[in-house]
């Protein structure tokens, strides 16, 4: 990508709290859980599922999800972009209570999107020179 070029991604810097784009987490999805068999339109599917319960926080607690939605959750985590964490709290009656969070691991998102771009960058220059040259100019005039 040539400089001052846009590819449509949220620019991260340490510490920012920029809400994550579908496209974004379609592209780190795509390039996280199946690199070569995963459709565009799959990922982009579970990436709109998976901001639907985030909308513009940076983490959610787990009990509002449905298990099915919880095997999704488990799977990004598998592939590094989603982690989780949990508080403890003691009640009023003496008892411990766990509450679990679900977090974007905005790094690793950050990562797999670099790394289309990479692949994308490396692609156009892997391109043989010679794959543009029309056929007829290799015909001998003699």
């Amino acid at each position: 990508m040539a400089d001052g070029e846009d590819d449509g991604f949220i620019r991260y810097d340490e510490g920012s709290m920029d809400s994550i784009k579908v496209e974004e987490l379609t592209t780190a999805i795509k390039n996280s859980i199946d690199e070569d068999g995963m459709e565009t339109s799959a990922a982009q599917m579970m990436a709109e599922h998976v901001l639907n319960f985030f909308g513009f926080n940076d983490r959610i607690i787990d009990n509002i999800l449905e298990q099915e939605d919880r095997d999704v959750f488990y799977m990004l985590e598998d592939a590094g972009l989603l982690t989780t964490e949990r508080e403890e709290t003691t009640l009023y009656d003496g008892r411990e209570w766990r509450i679990h969070y679900w977090l974007f691991e905005k790094d690793k998102i950050i990562d797999k999107i670099r790394s289309e771009t990479k692949k994308d960058e490396q692609s156009r220059d892997d391109q043989n020179v010679y794959d543009e040259v029309p056929d007829g100019v290799w015909s001998s005039r003699g």
